[in-house]
């Protein structure tokens, strides 16, 4: 049987143009729809074209508990307000010993949405973050 390493109990590293936003314990949404469009022939009954027109490409959020390096997201975030850049990300997701297991370069990053925890005395629950990042797609290999 083959040496295959599982991804049982991964963290998800995300690096934003080489500056480390530190790791998440959840990442959702790296995806990619093709939208297609279907045109019947005249005379041919054996078959619709299907025609590829757009690619979508979903925006994906990371979520882990808050840590020290939430600062890193907030720094980030608030040098937007000098003008929105479009970024390069990588999200590379590793065992707990760090190794990689598989890495996702992501182009044309712009922050979407931050969550920050919500606090109260009443719940014991831990102080959670949510960052979601819109892109326009993956390159071909993570820097």
């Amino acid at each position: 049987m083959a040496d295959v390493e599982e991804a049982v109990a991964v963290c998800f590293v995300v690096r934003i143009d080489d500056e480390s936003l530190g790791s998440f314990n959840s990442c959702d949404g790296l995806g990619v729809e093709f939208t297609v469009e279907q045109r019947e022939e005249g005379g041919n009954n054996g078959m619709v074209w299907q025609l590829p027109t757009r690619i979508k490409y979903s925006n994906v959020k990371l979520s882990r508990p808050v840590t020290k390096d939430s600062a890193k997201i907030i720094k980030w975030i608030a040098g937007m307000a000098a003008g929105i850049a479009r970024k390069t990300a990588v999200i590379e997701a590793r065992t707990l010993e760090g190794t990689v297991i598989a890495s996702w370069a992501l182009s044309g990053v712009v922050p979407v949405r931050w969550s920050g925890p919500q606090l109260s005395a009443d719940s014991p629950k831990v102080a959670t973050e949510t960052l979601e990042l819109a892109h326009h797609g993956f390159l071909t290999s993570a820097r």
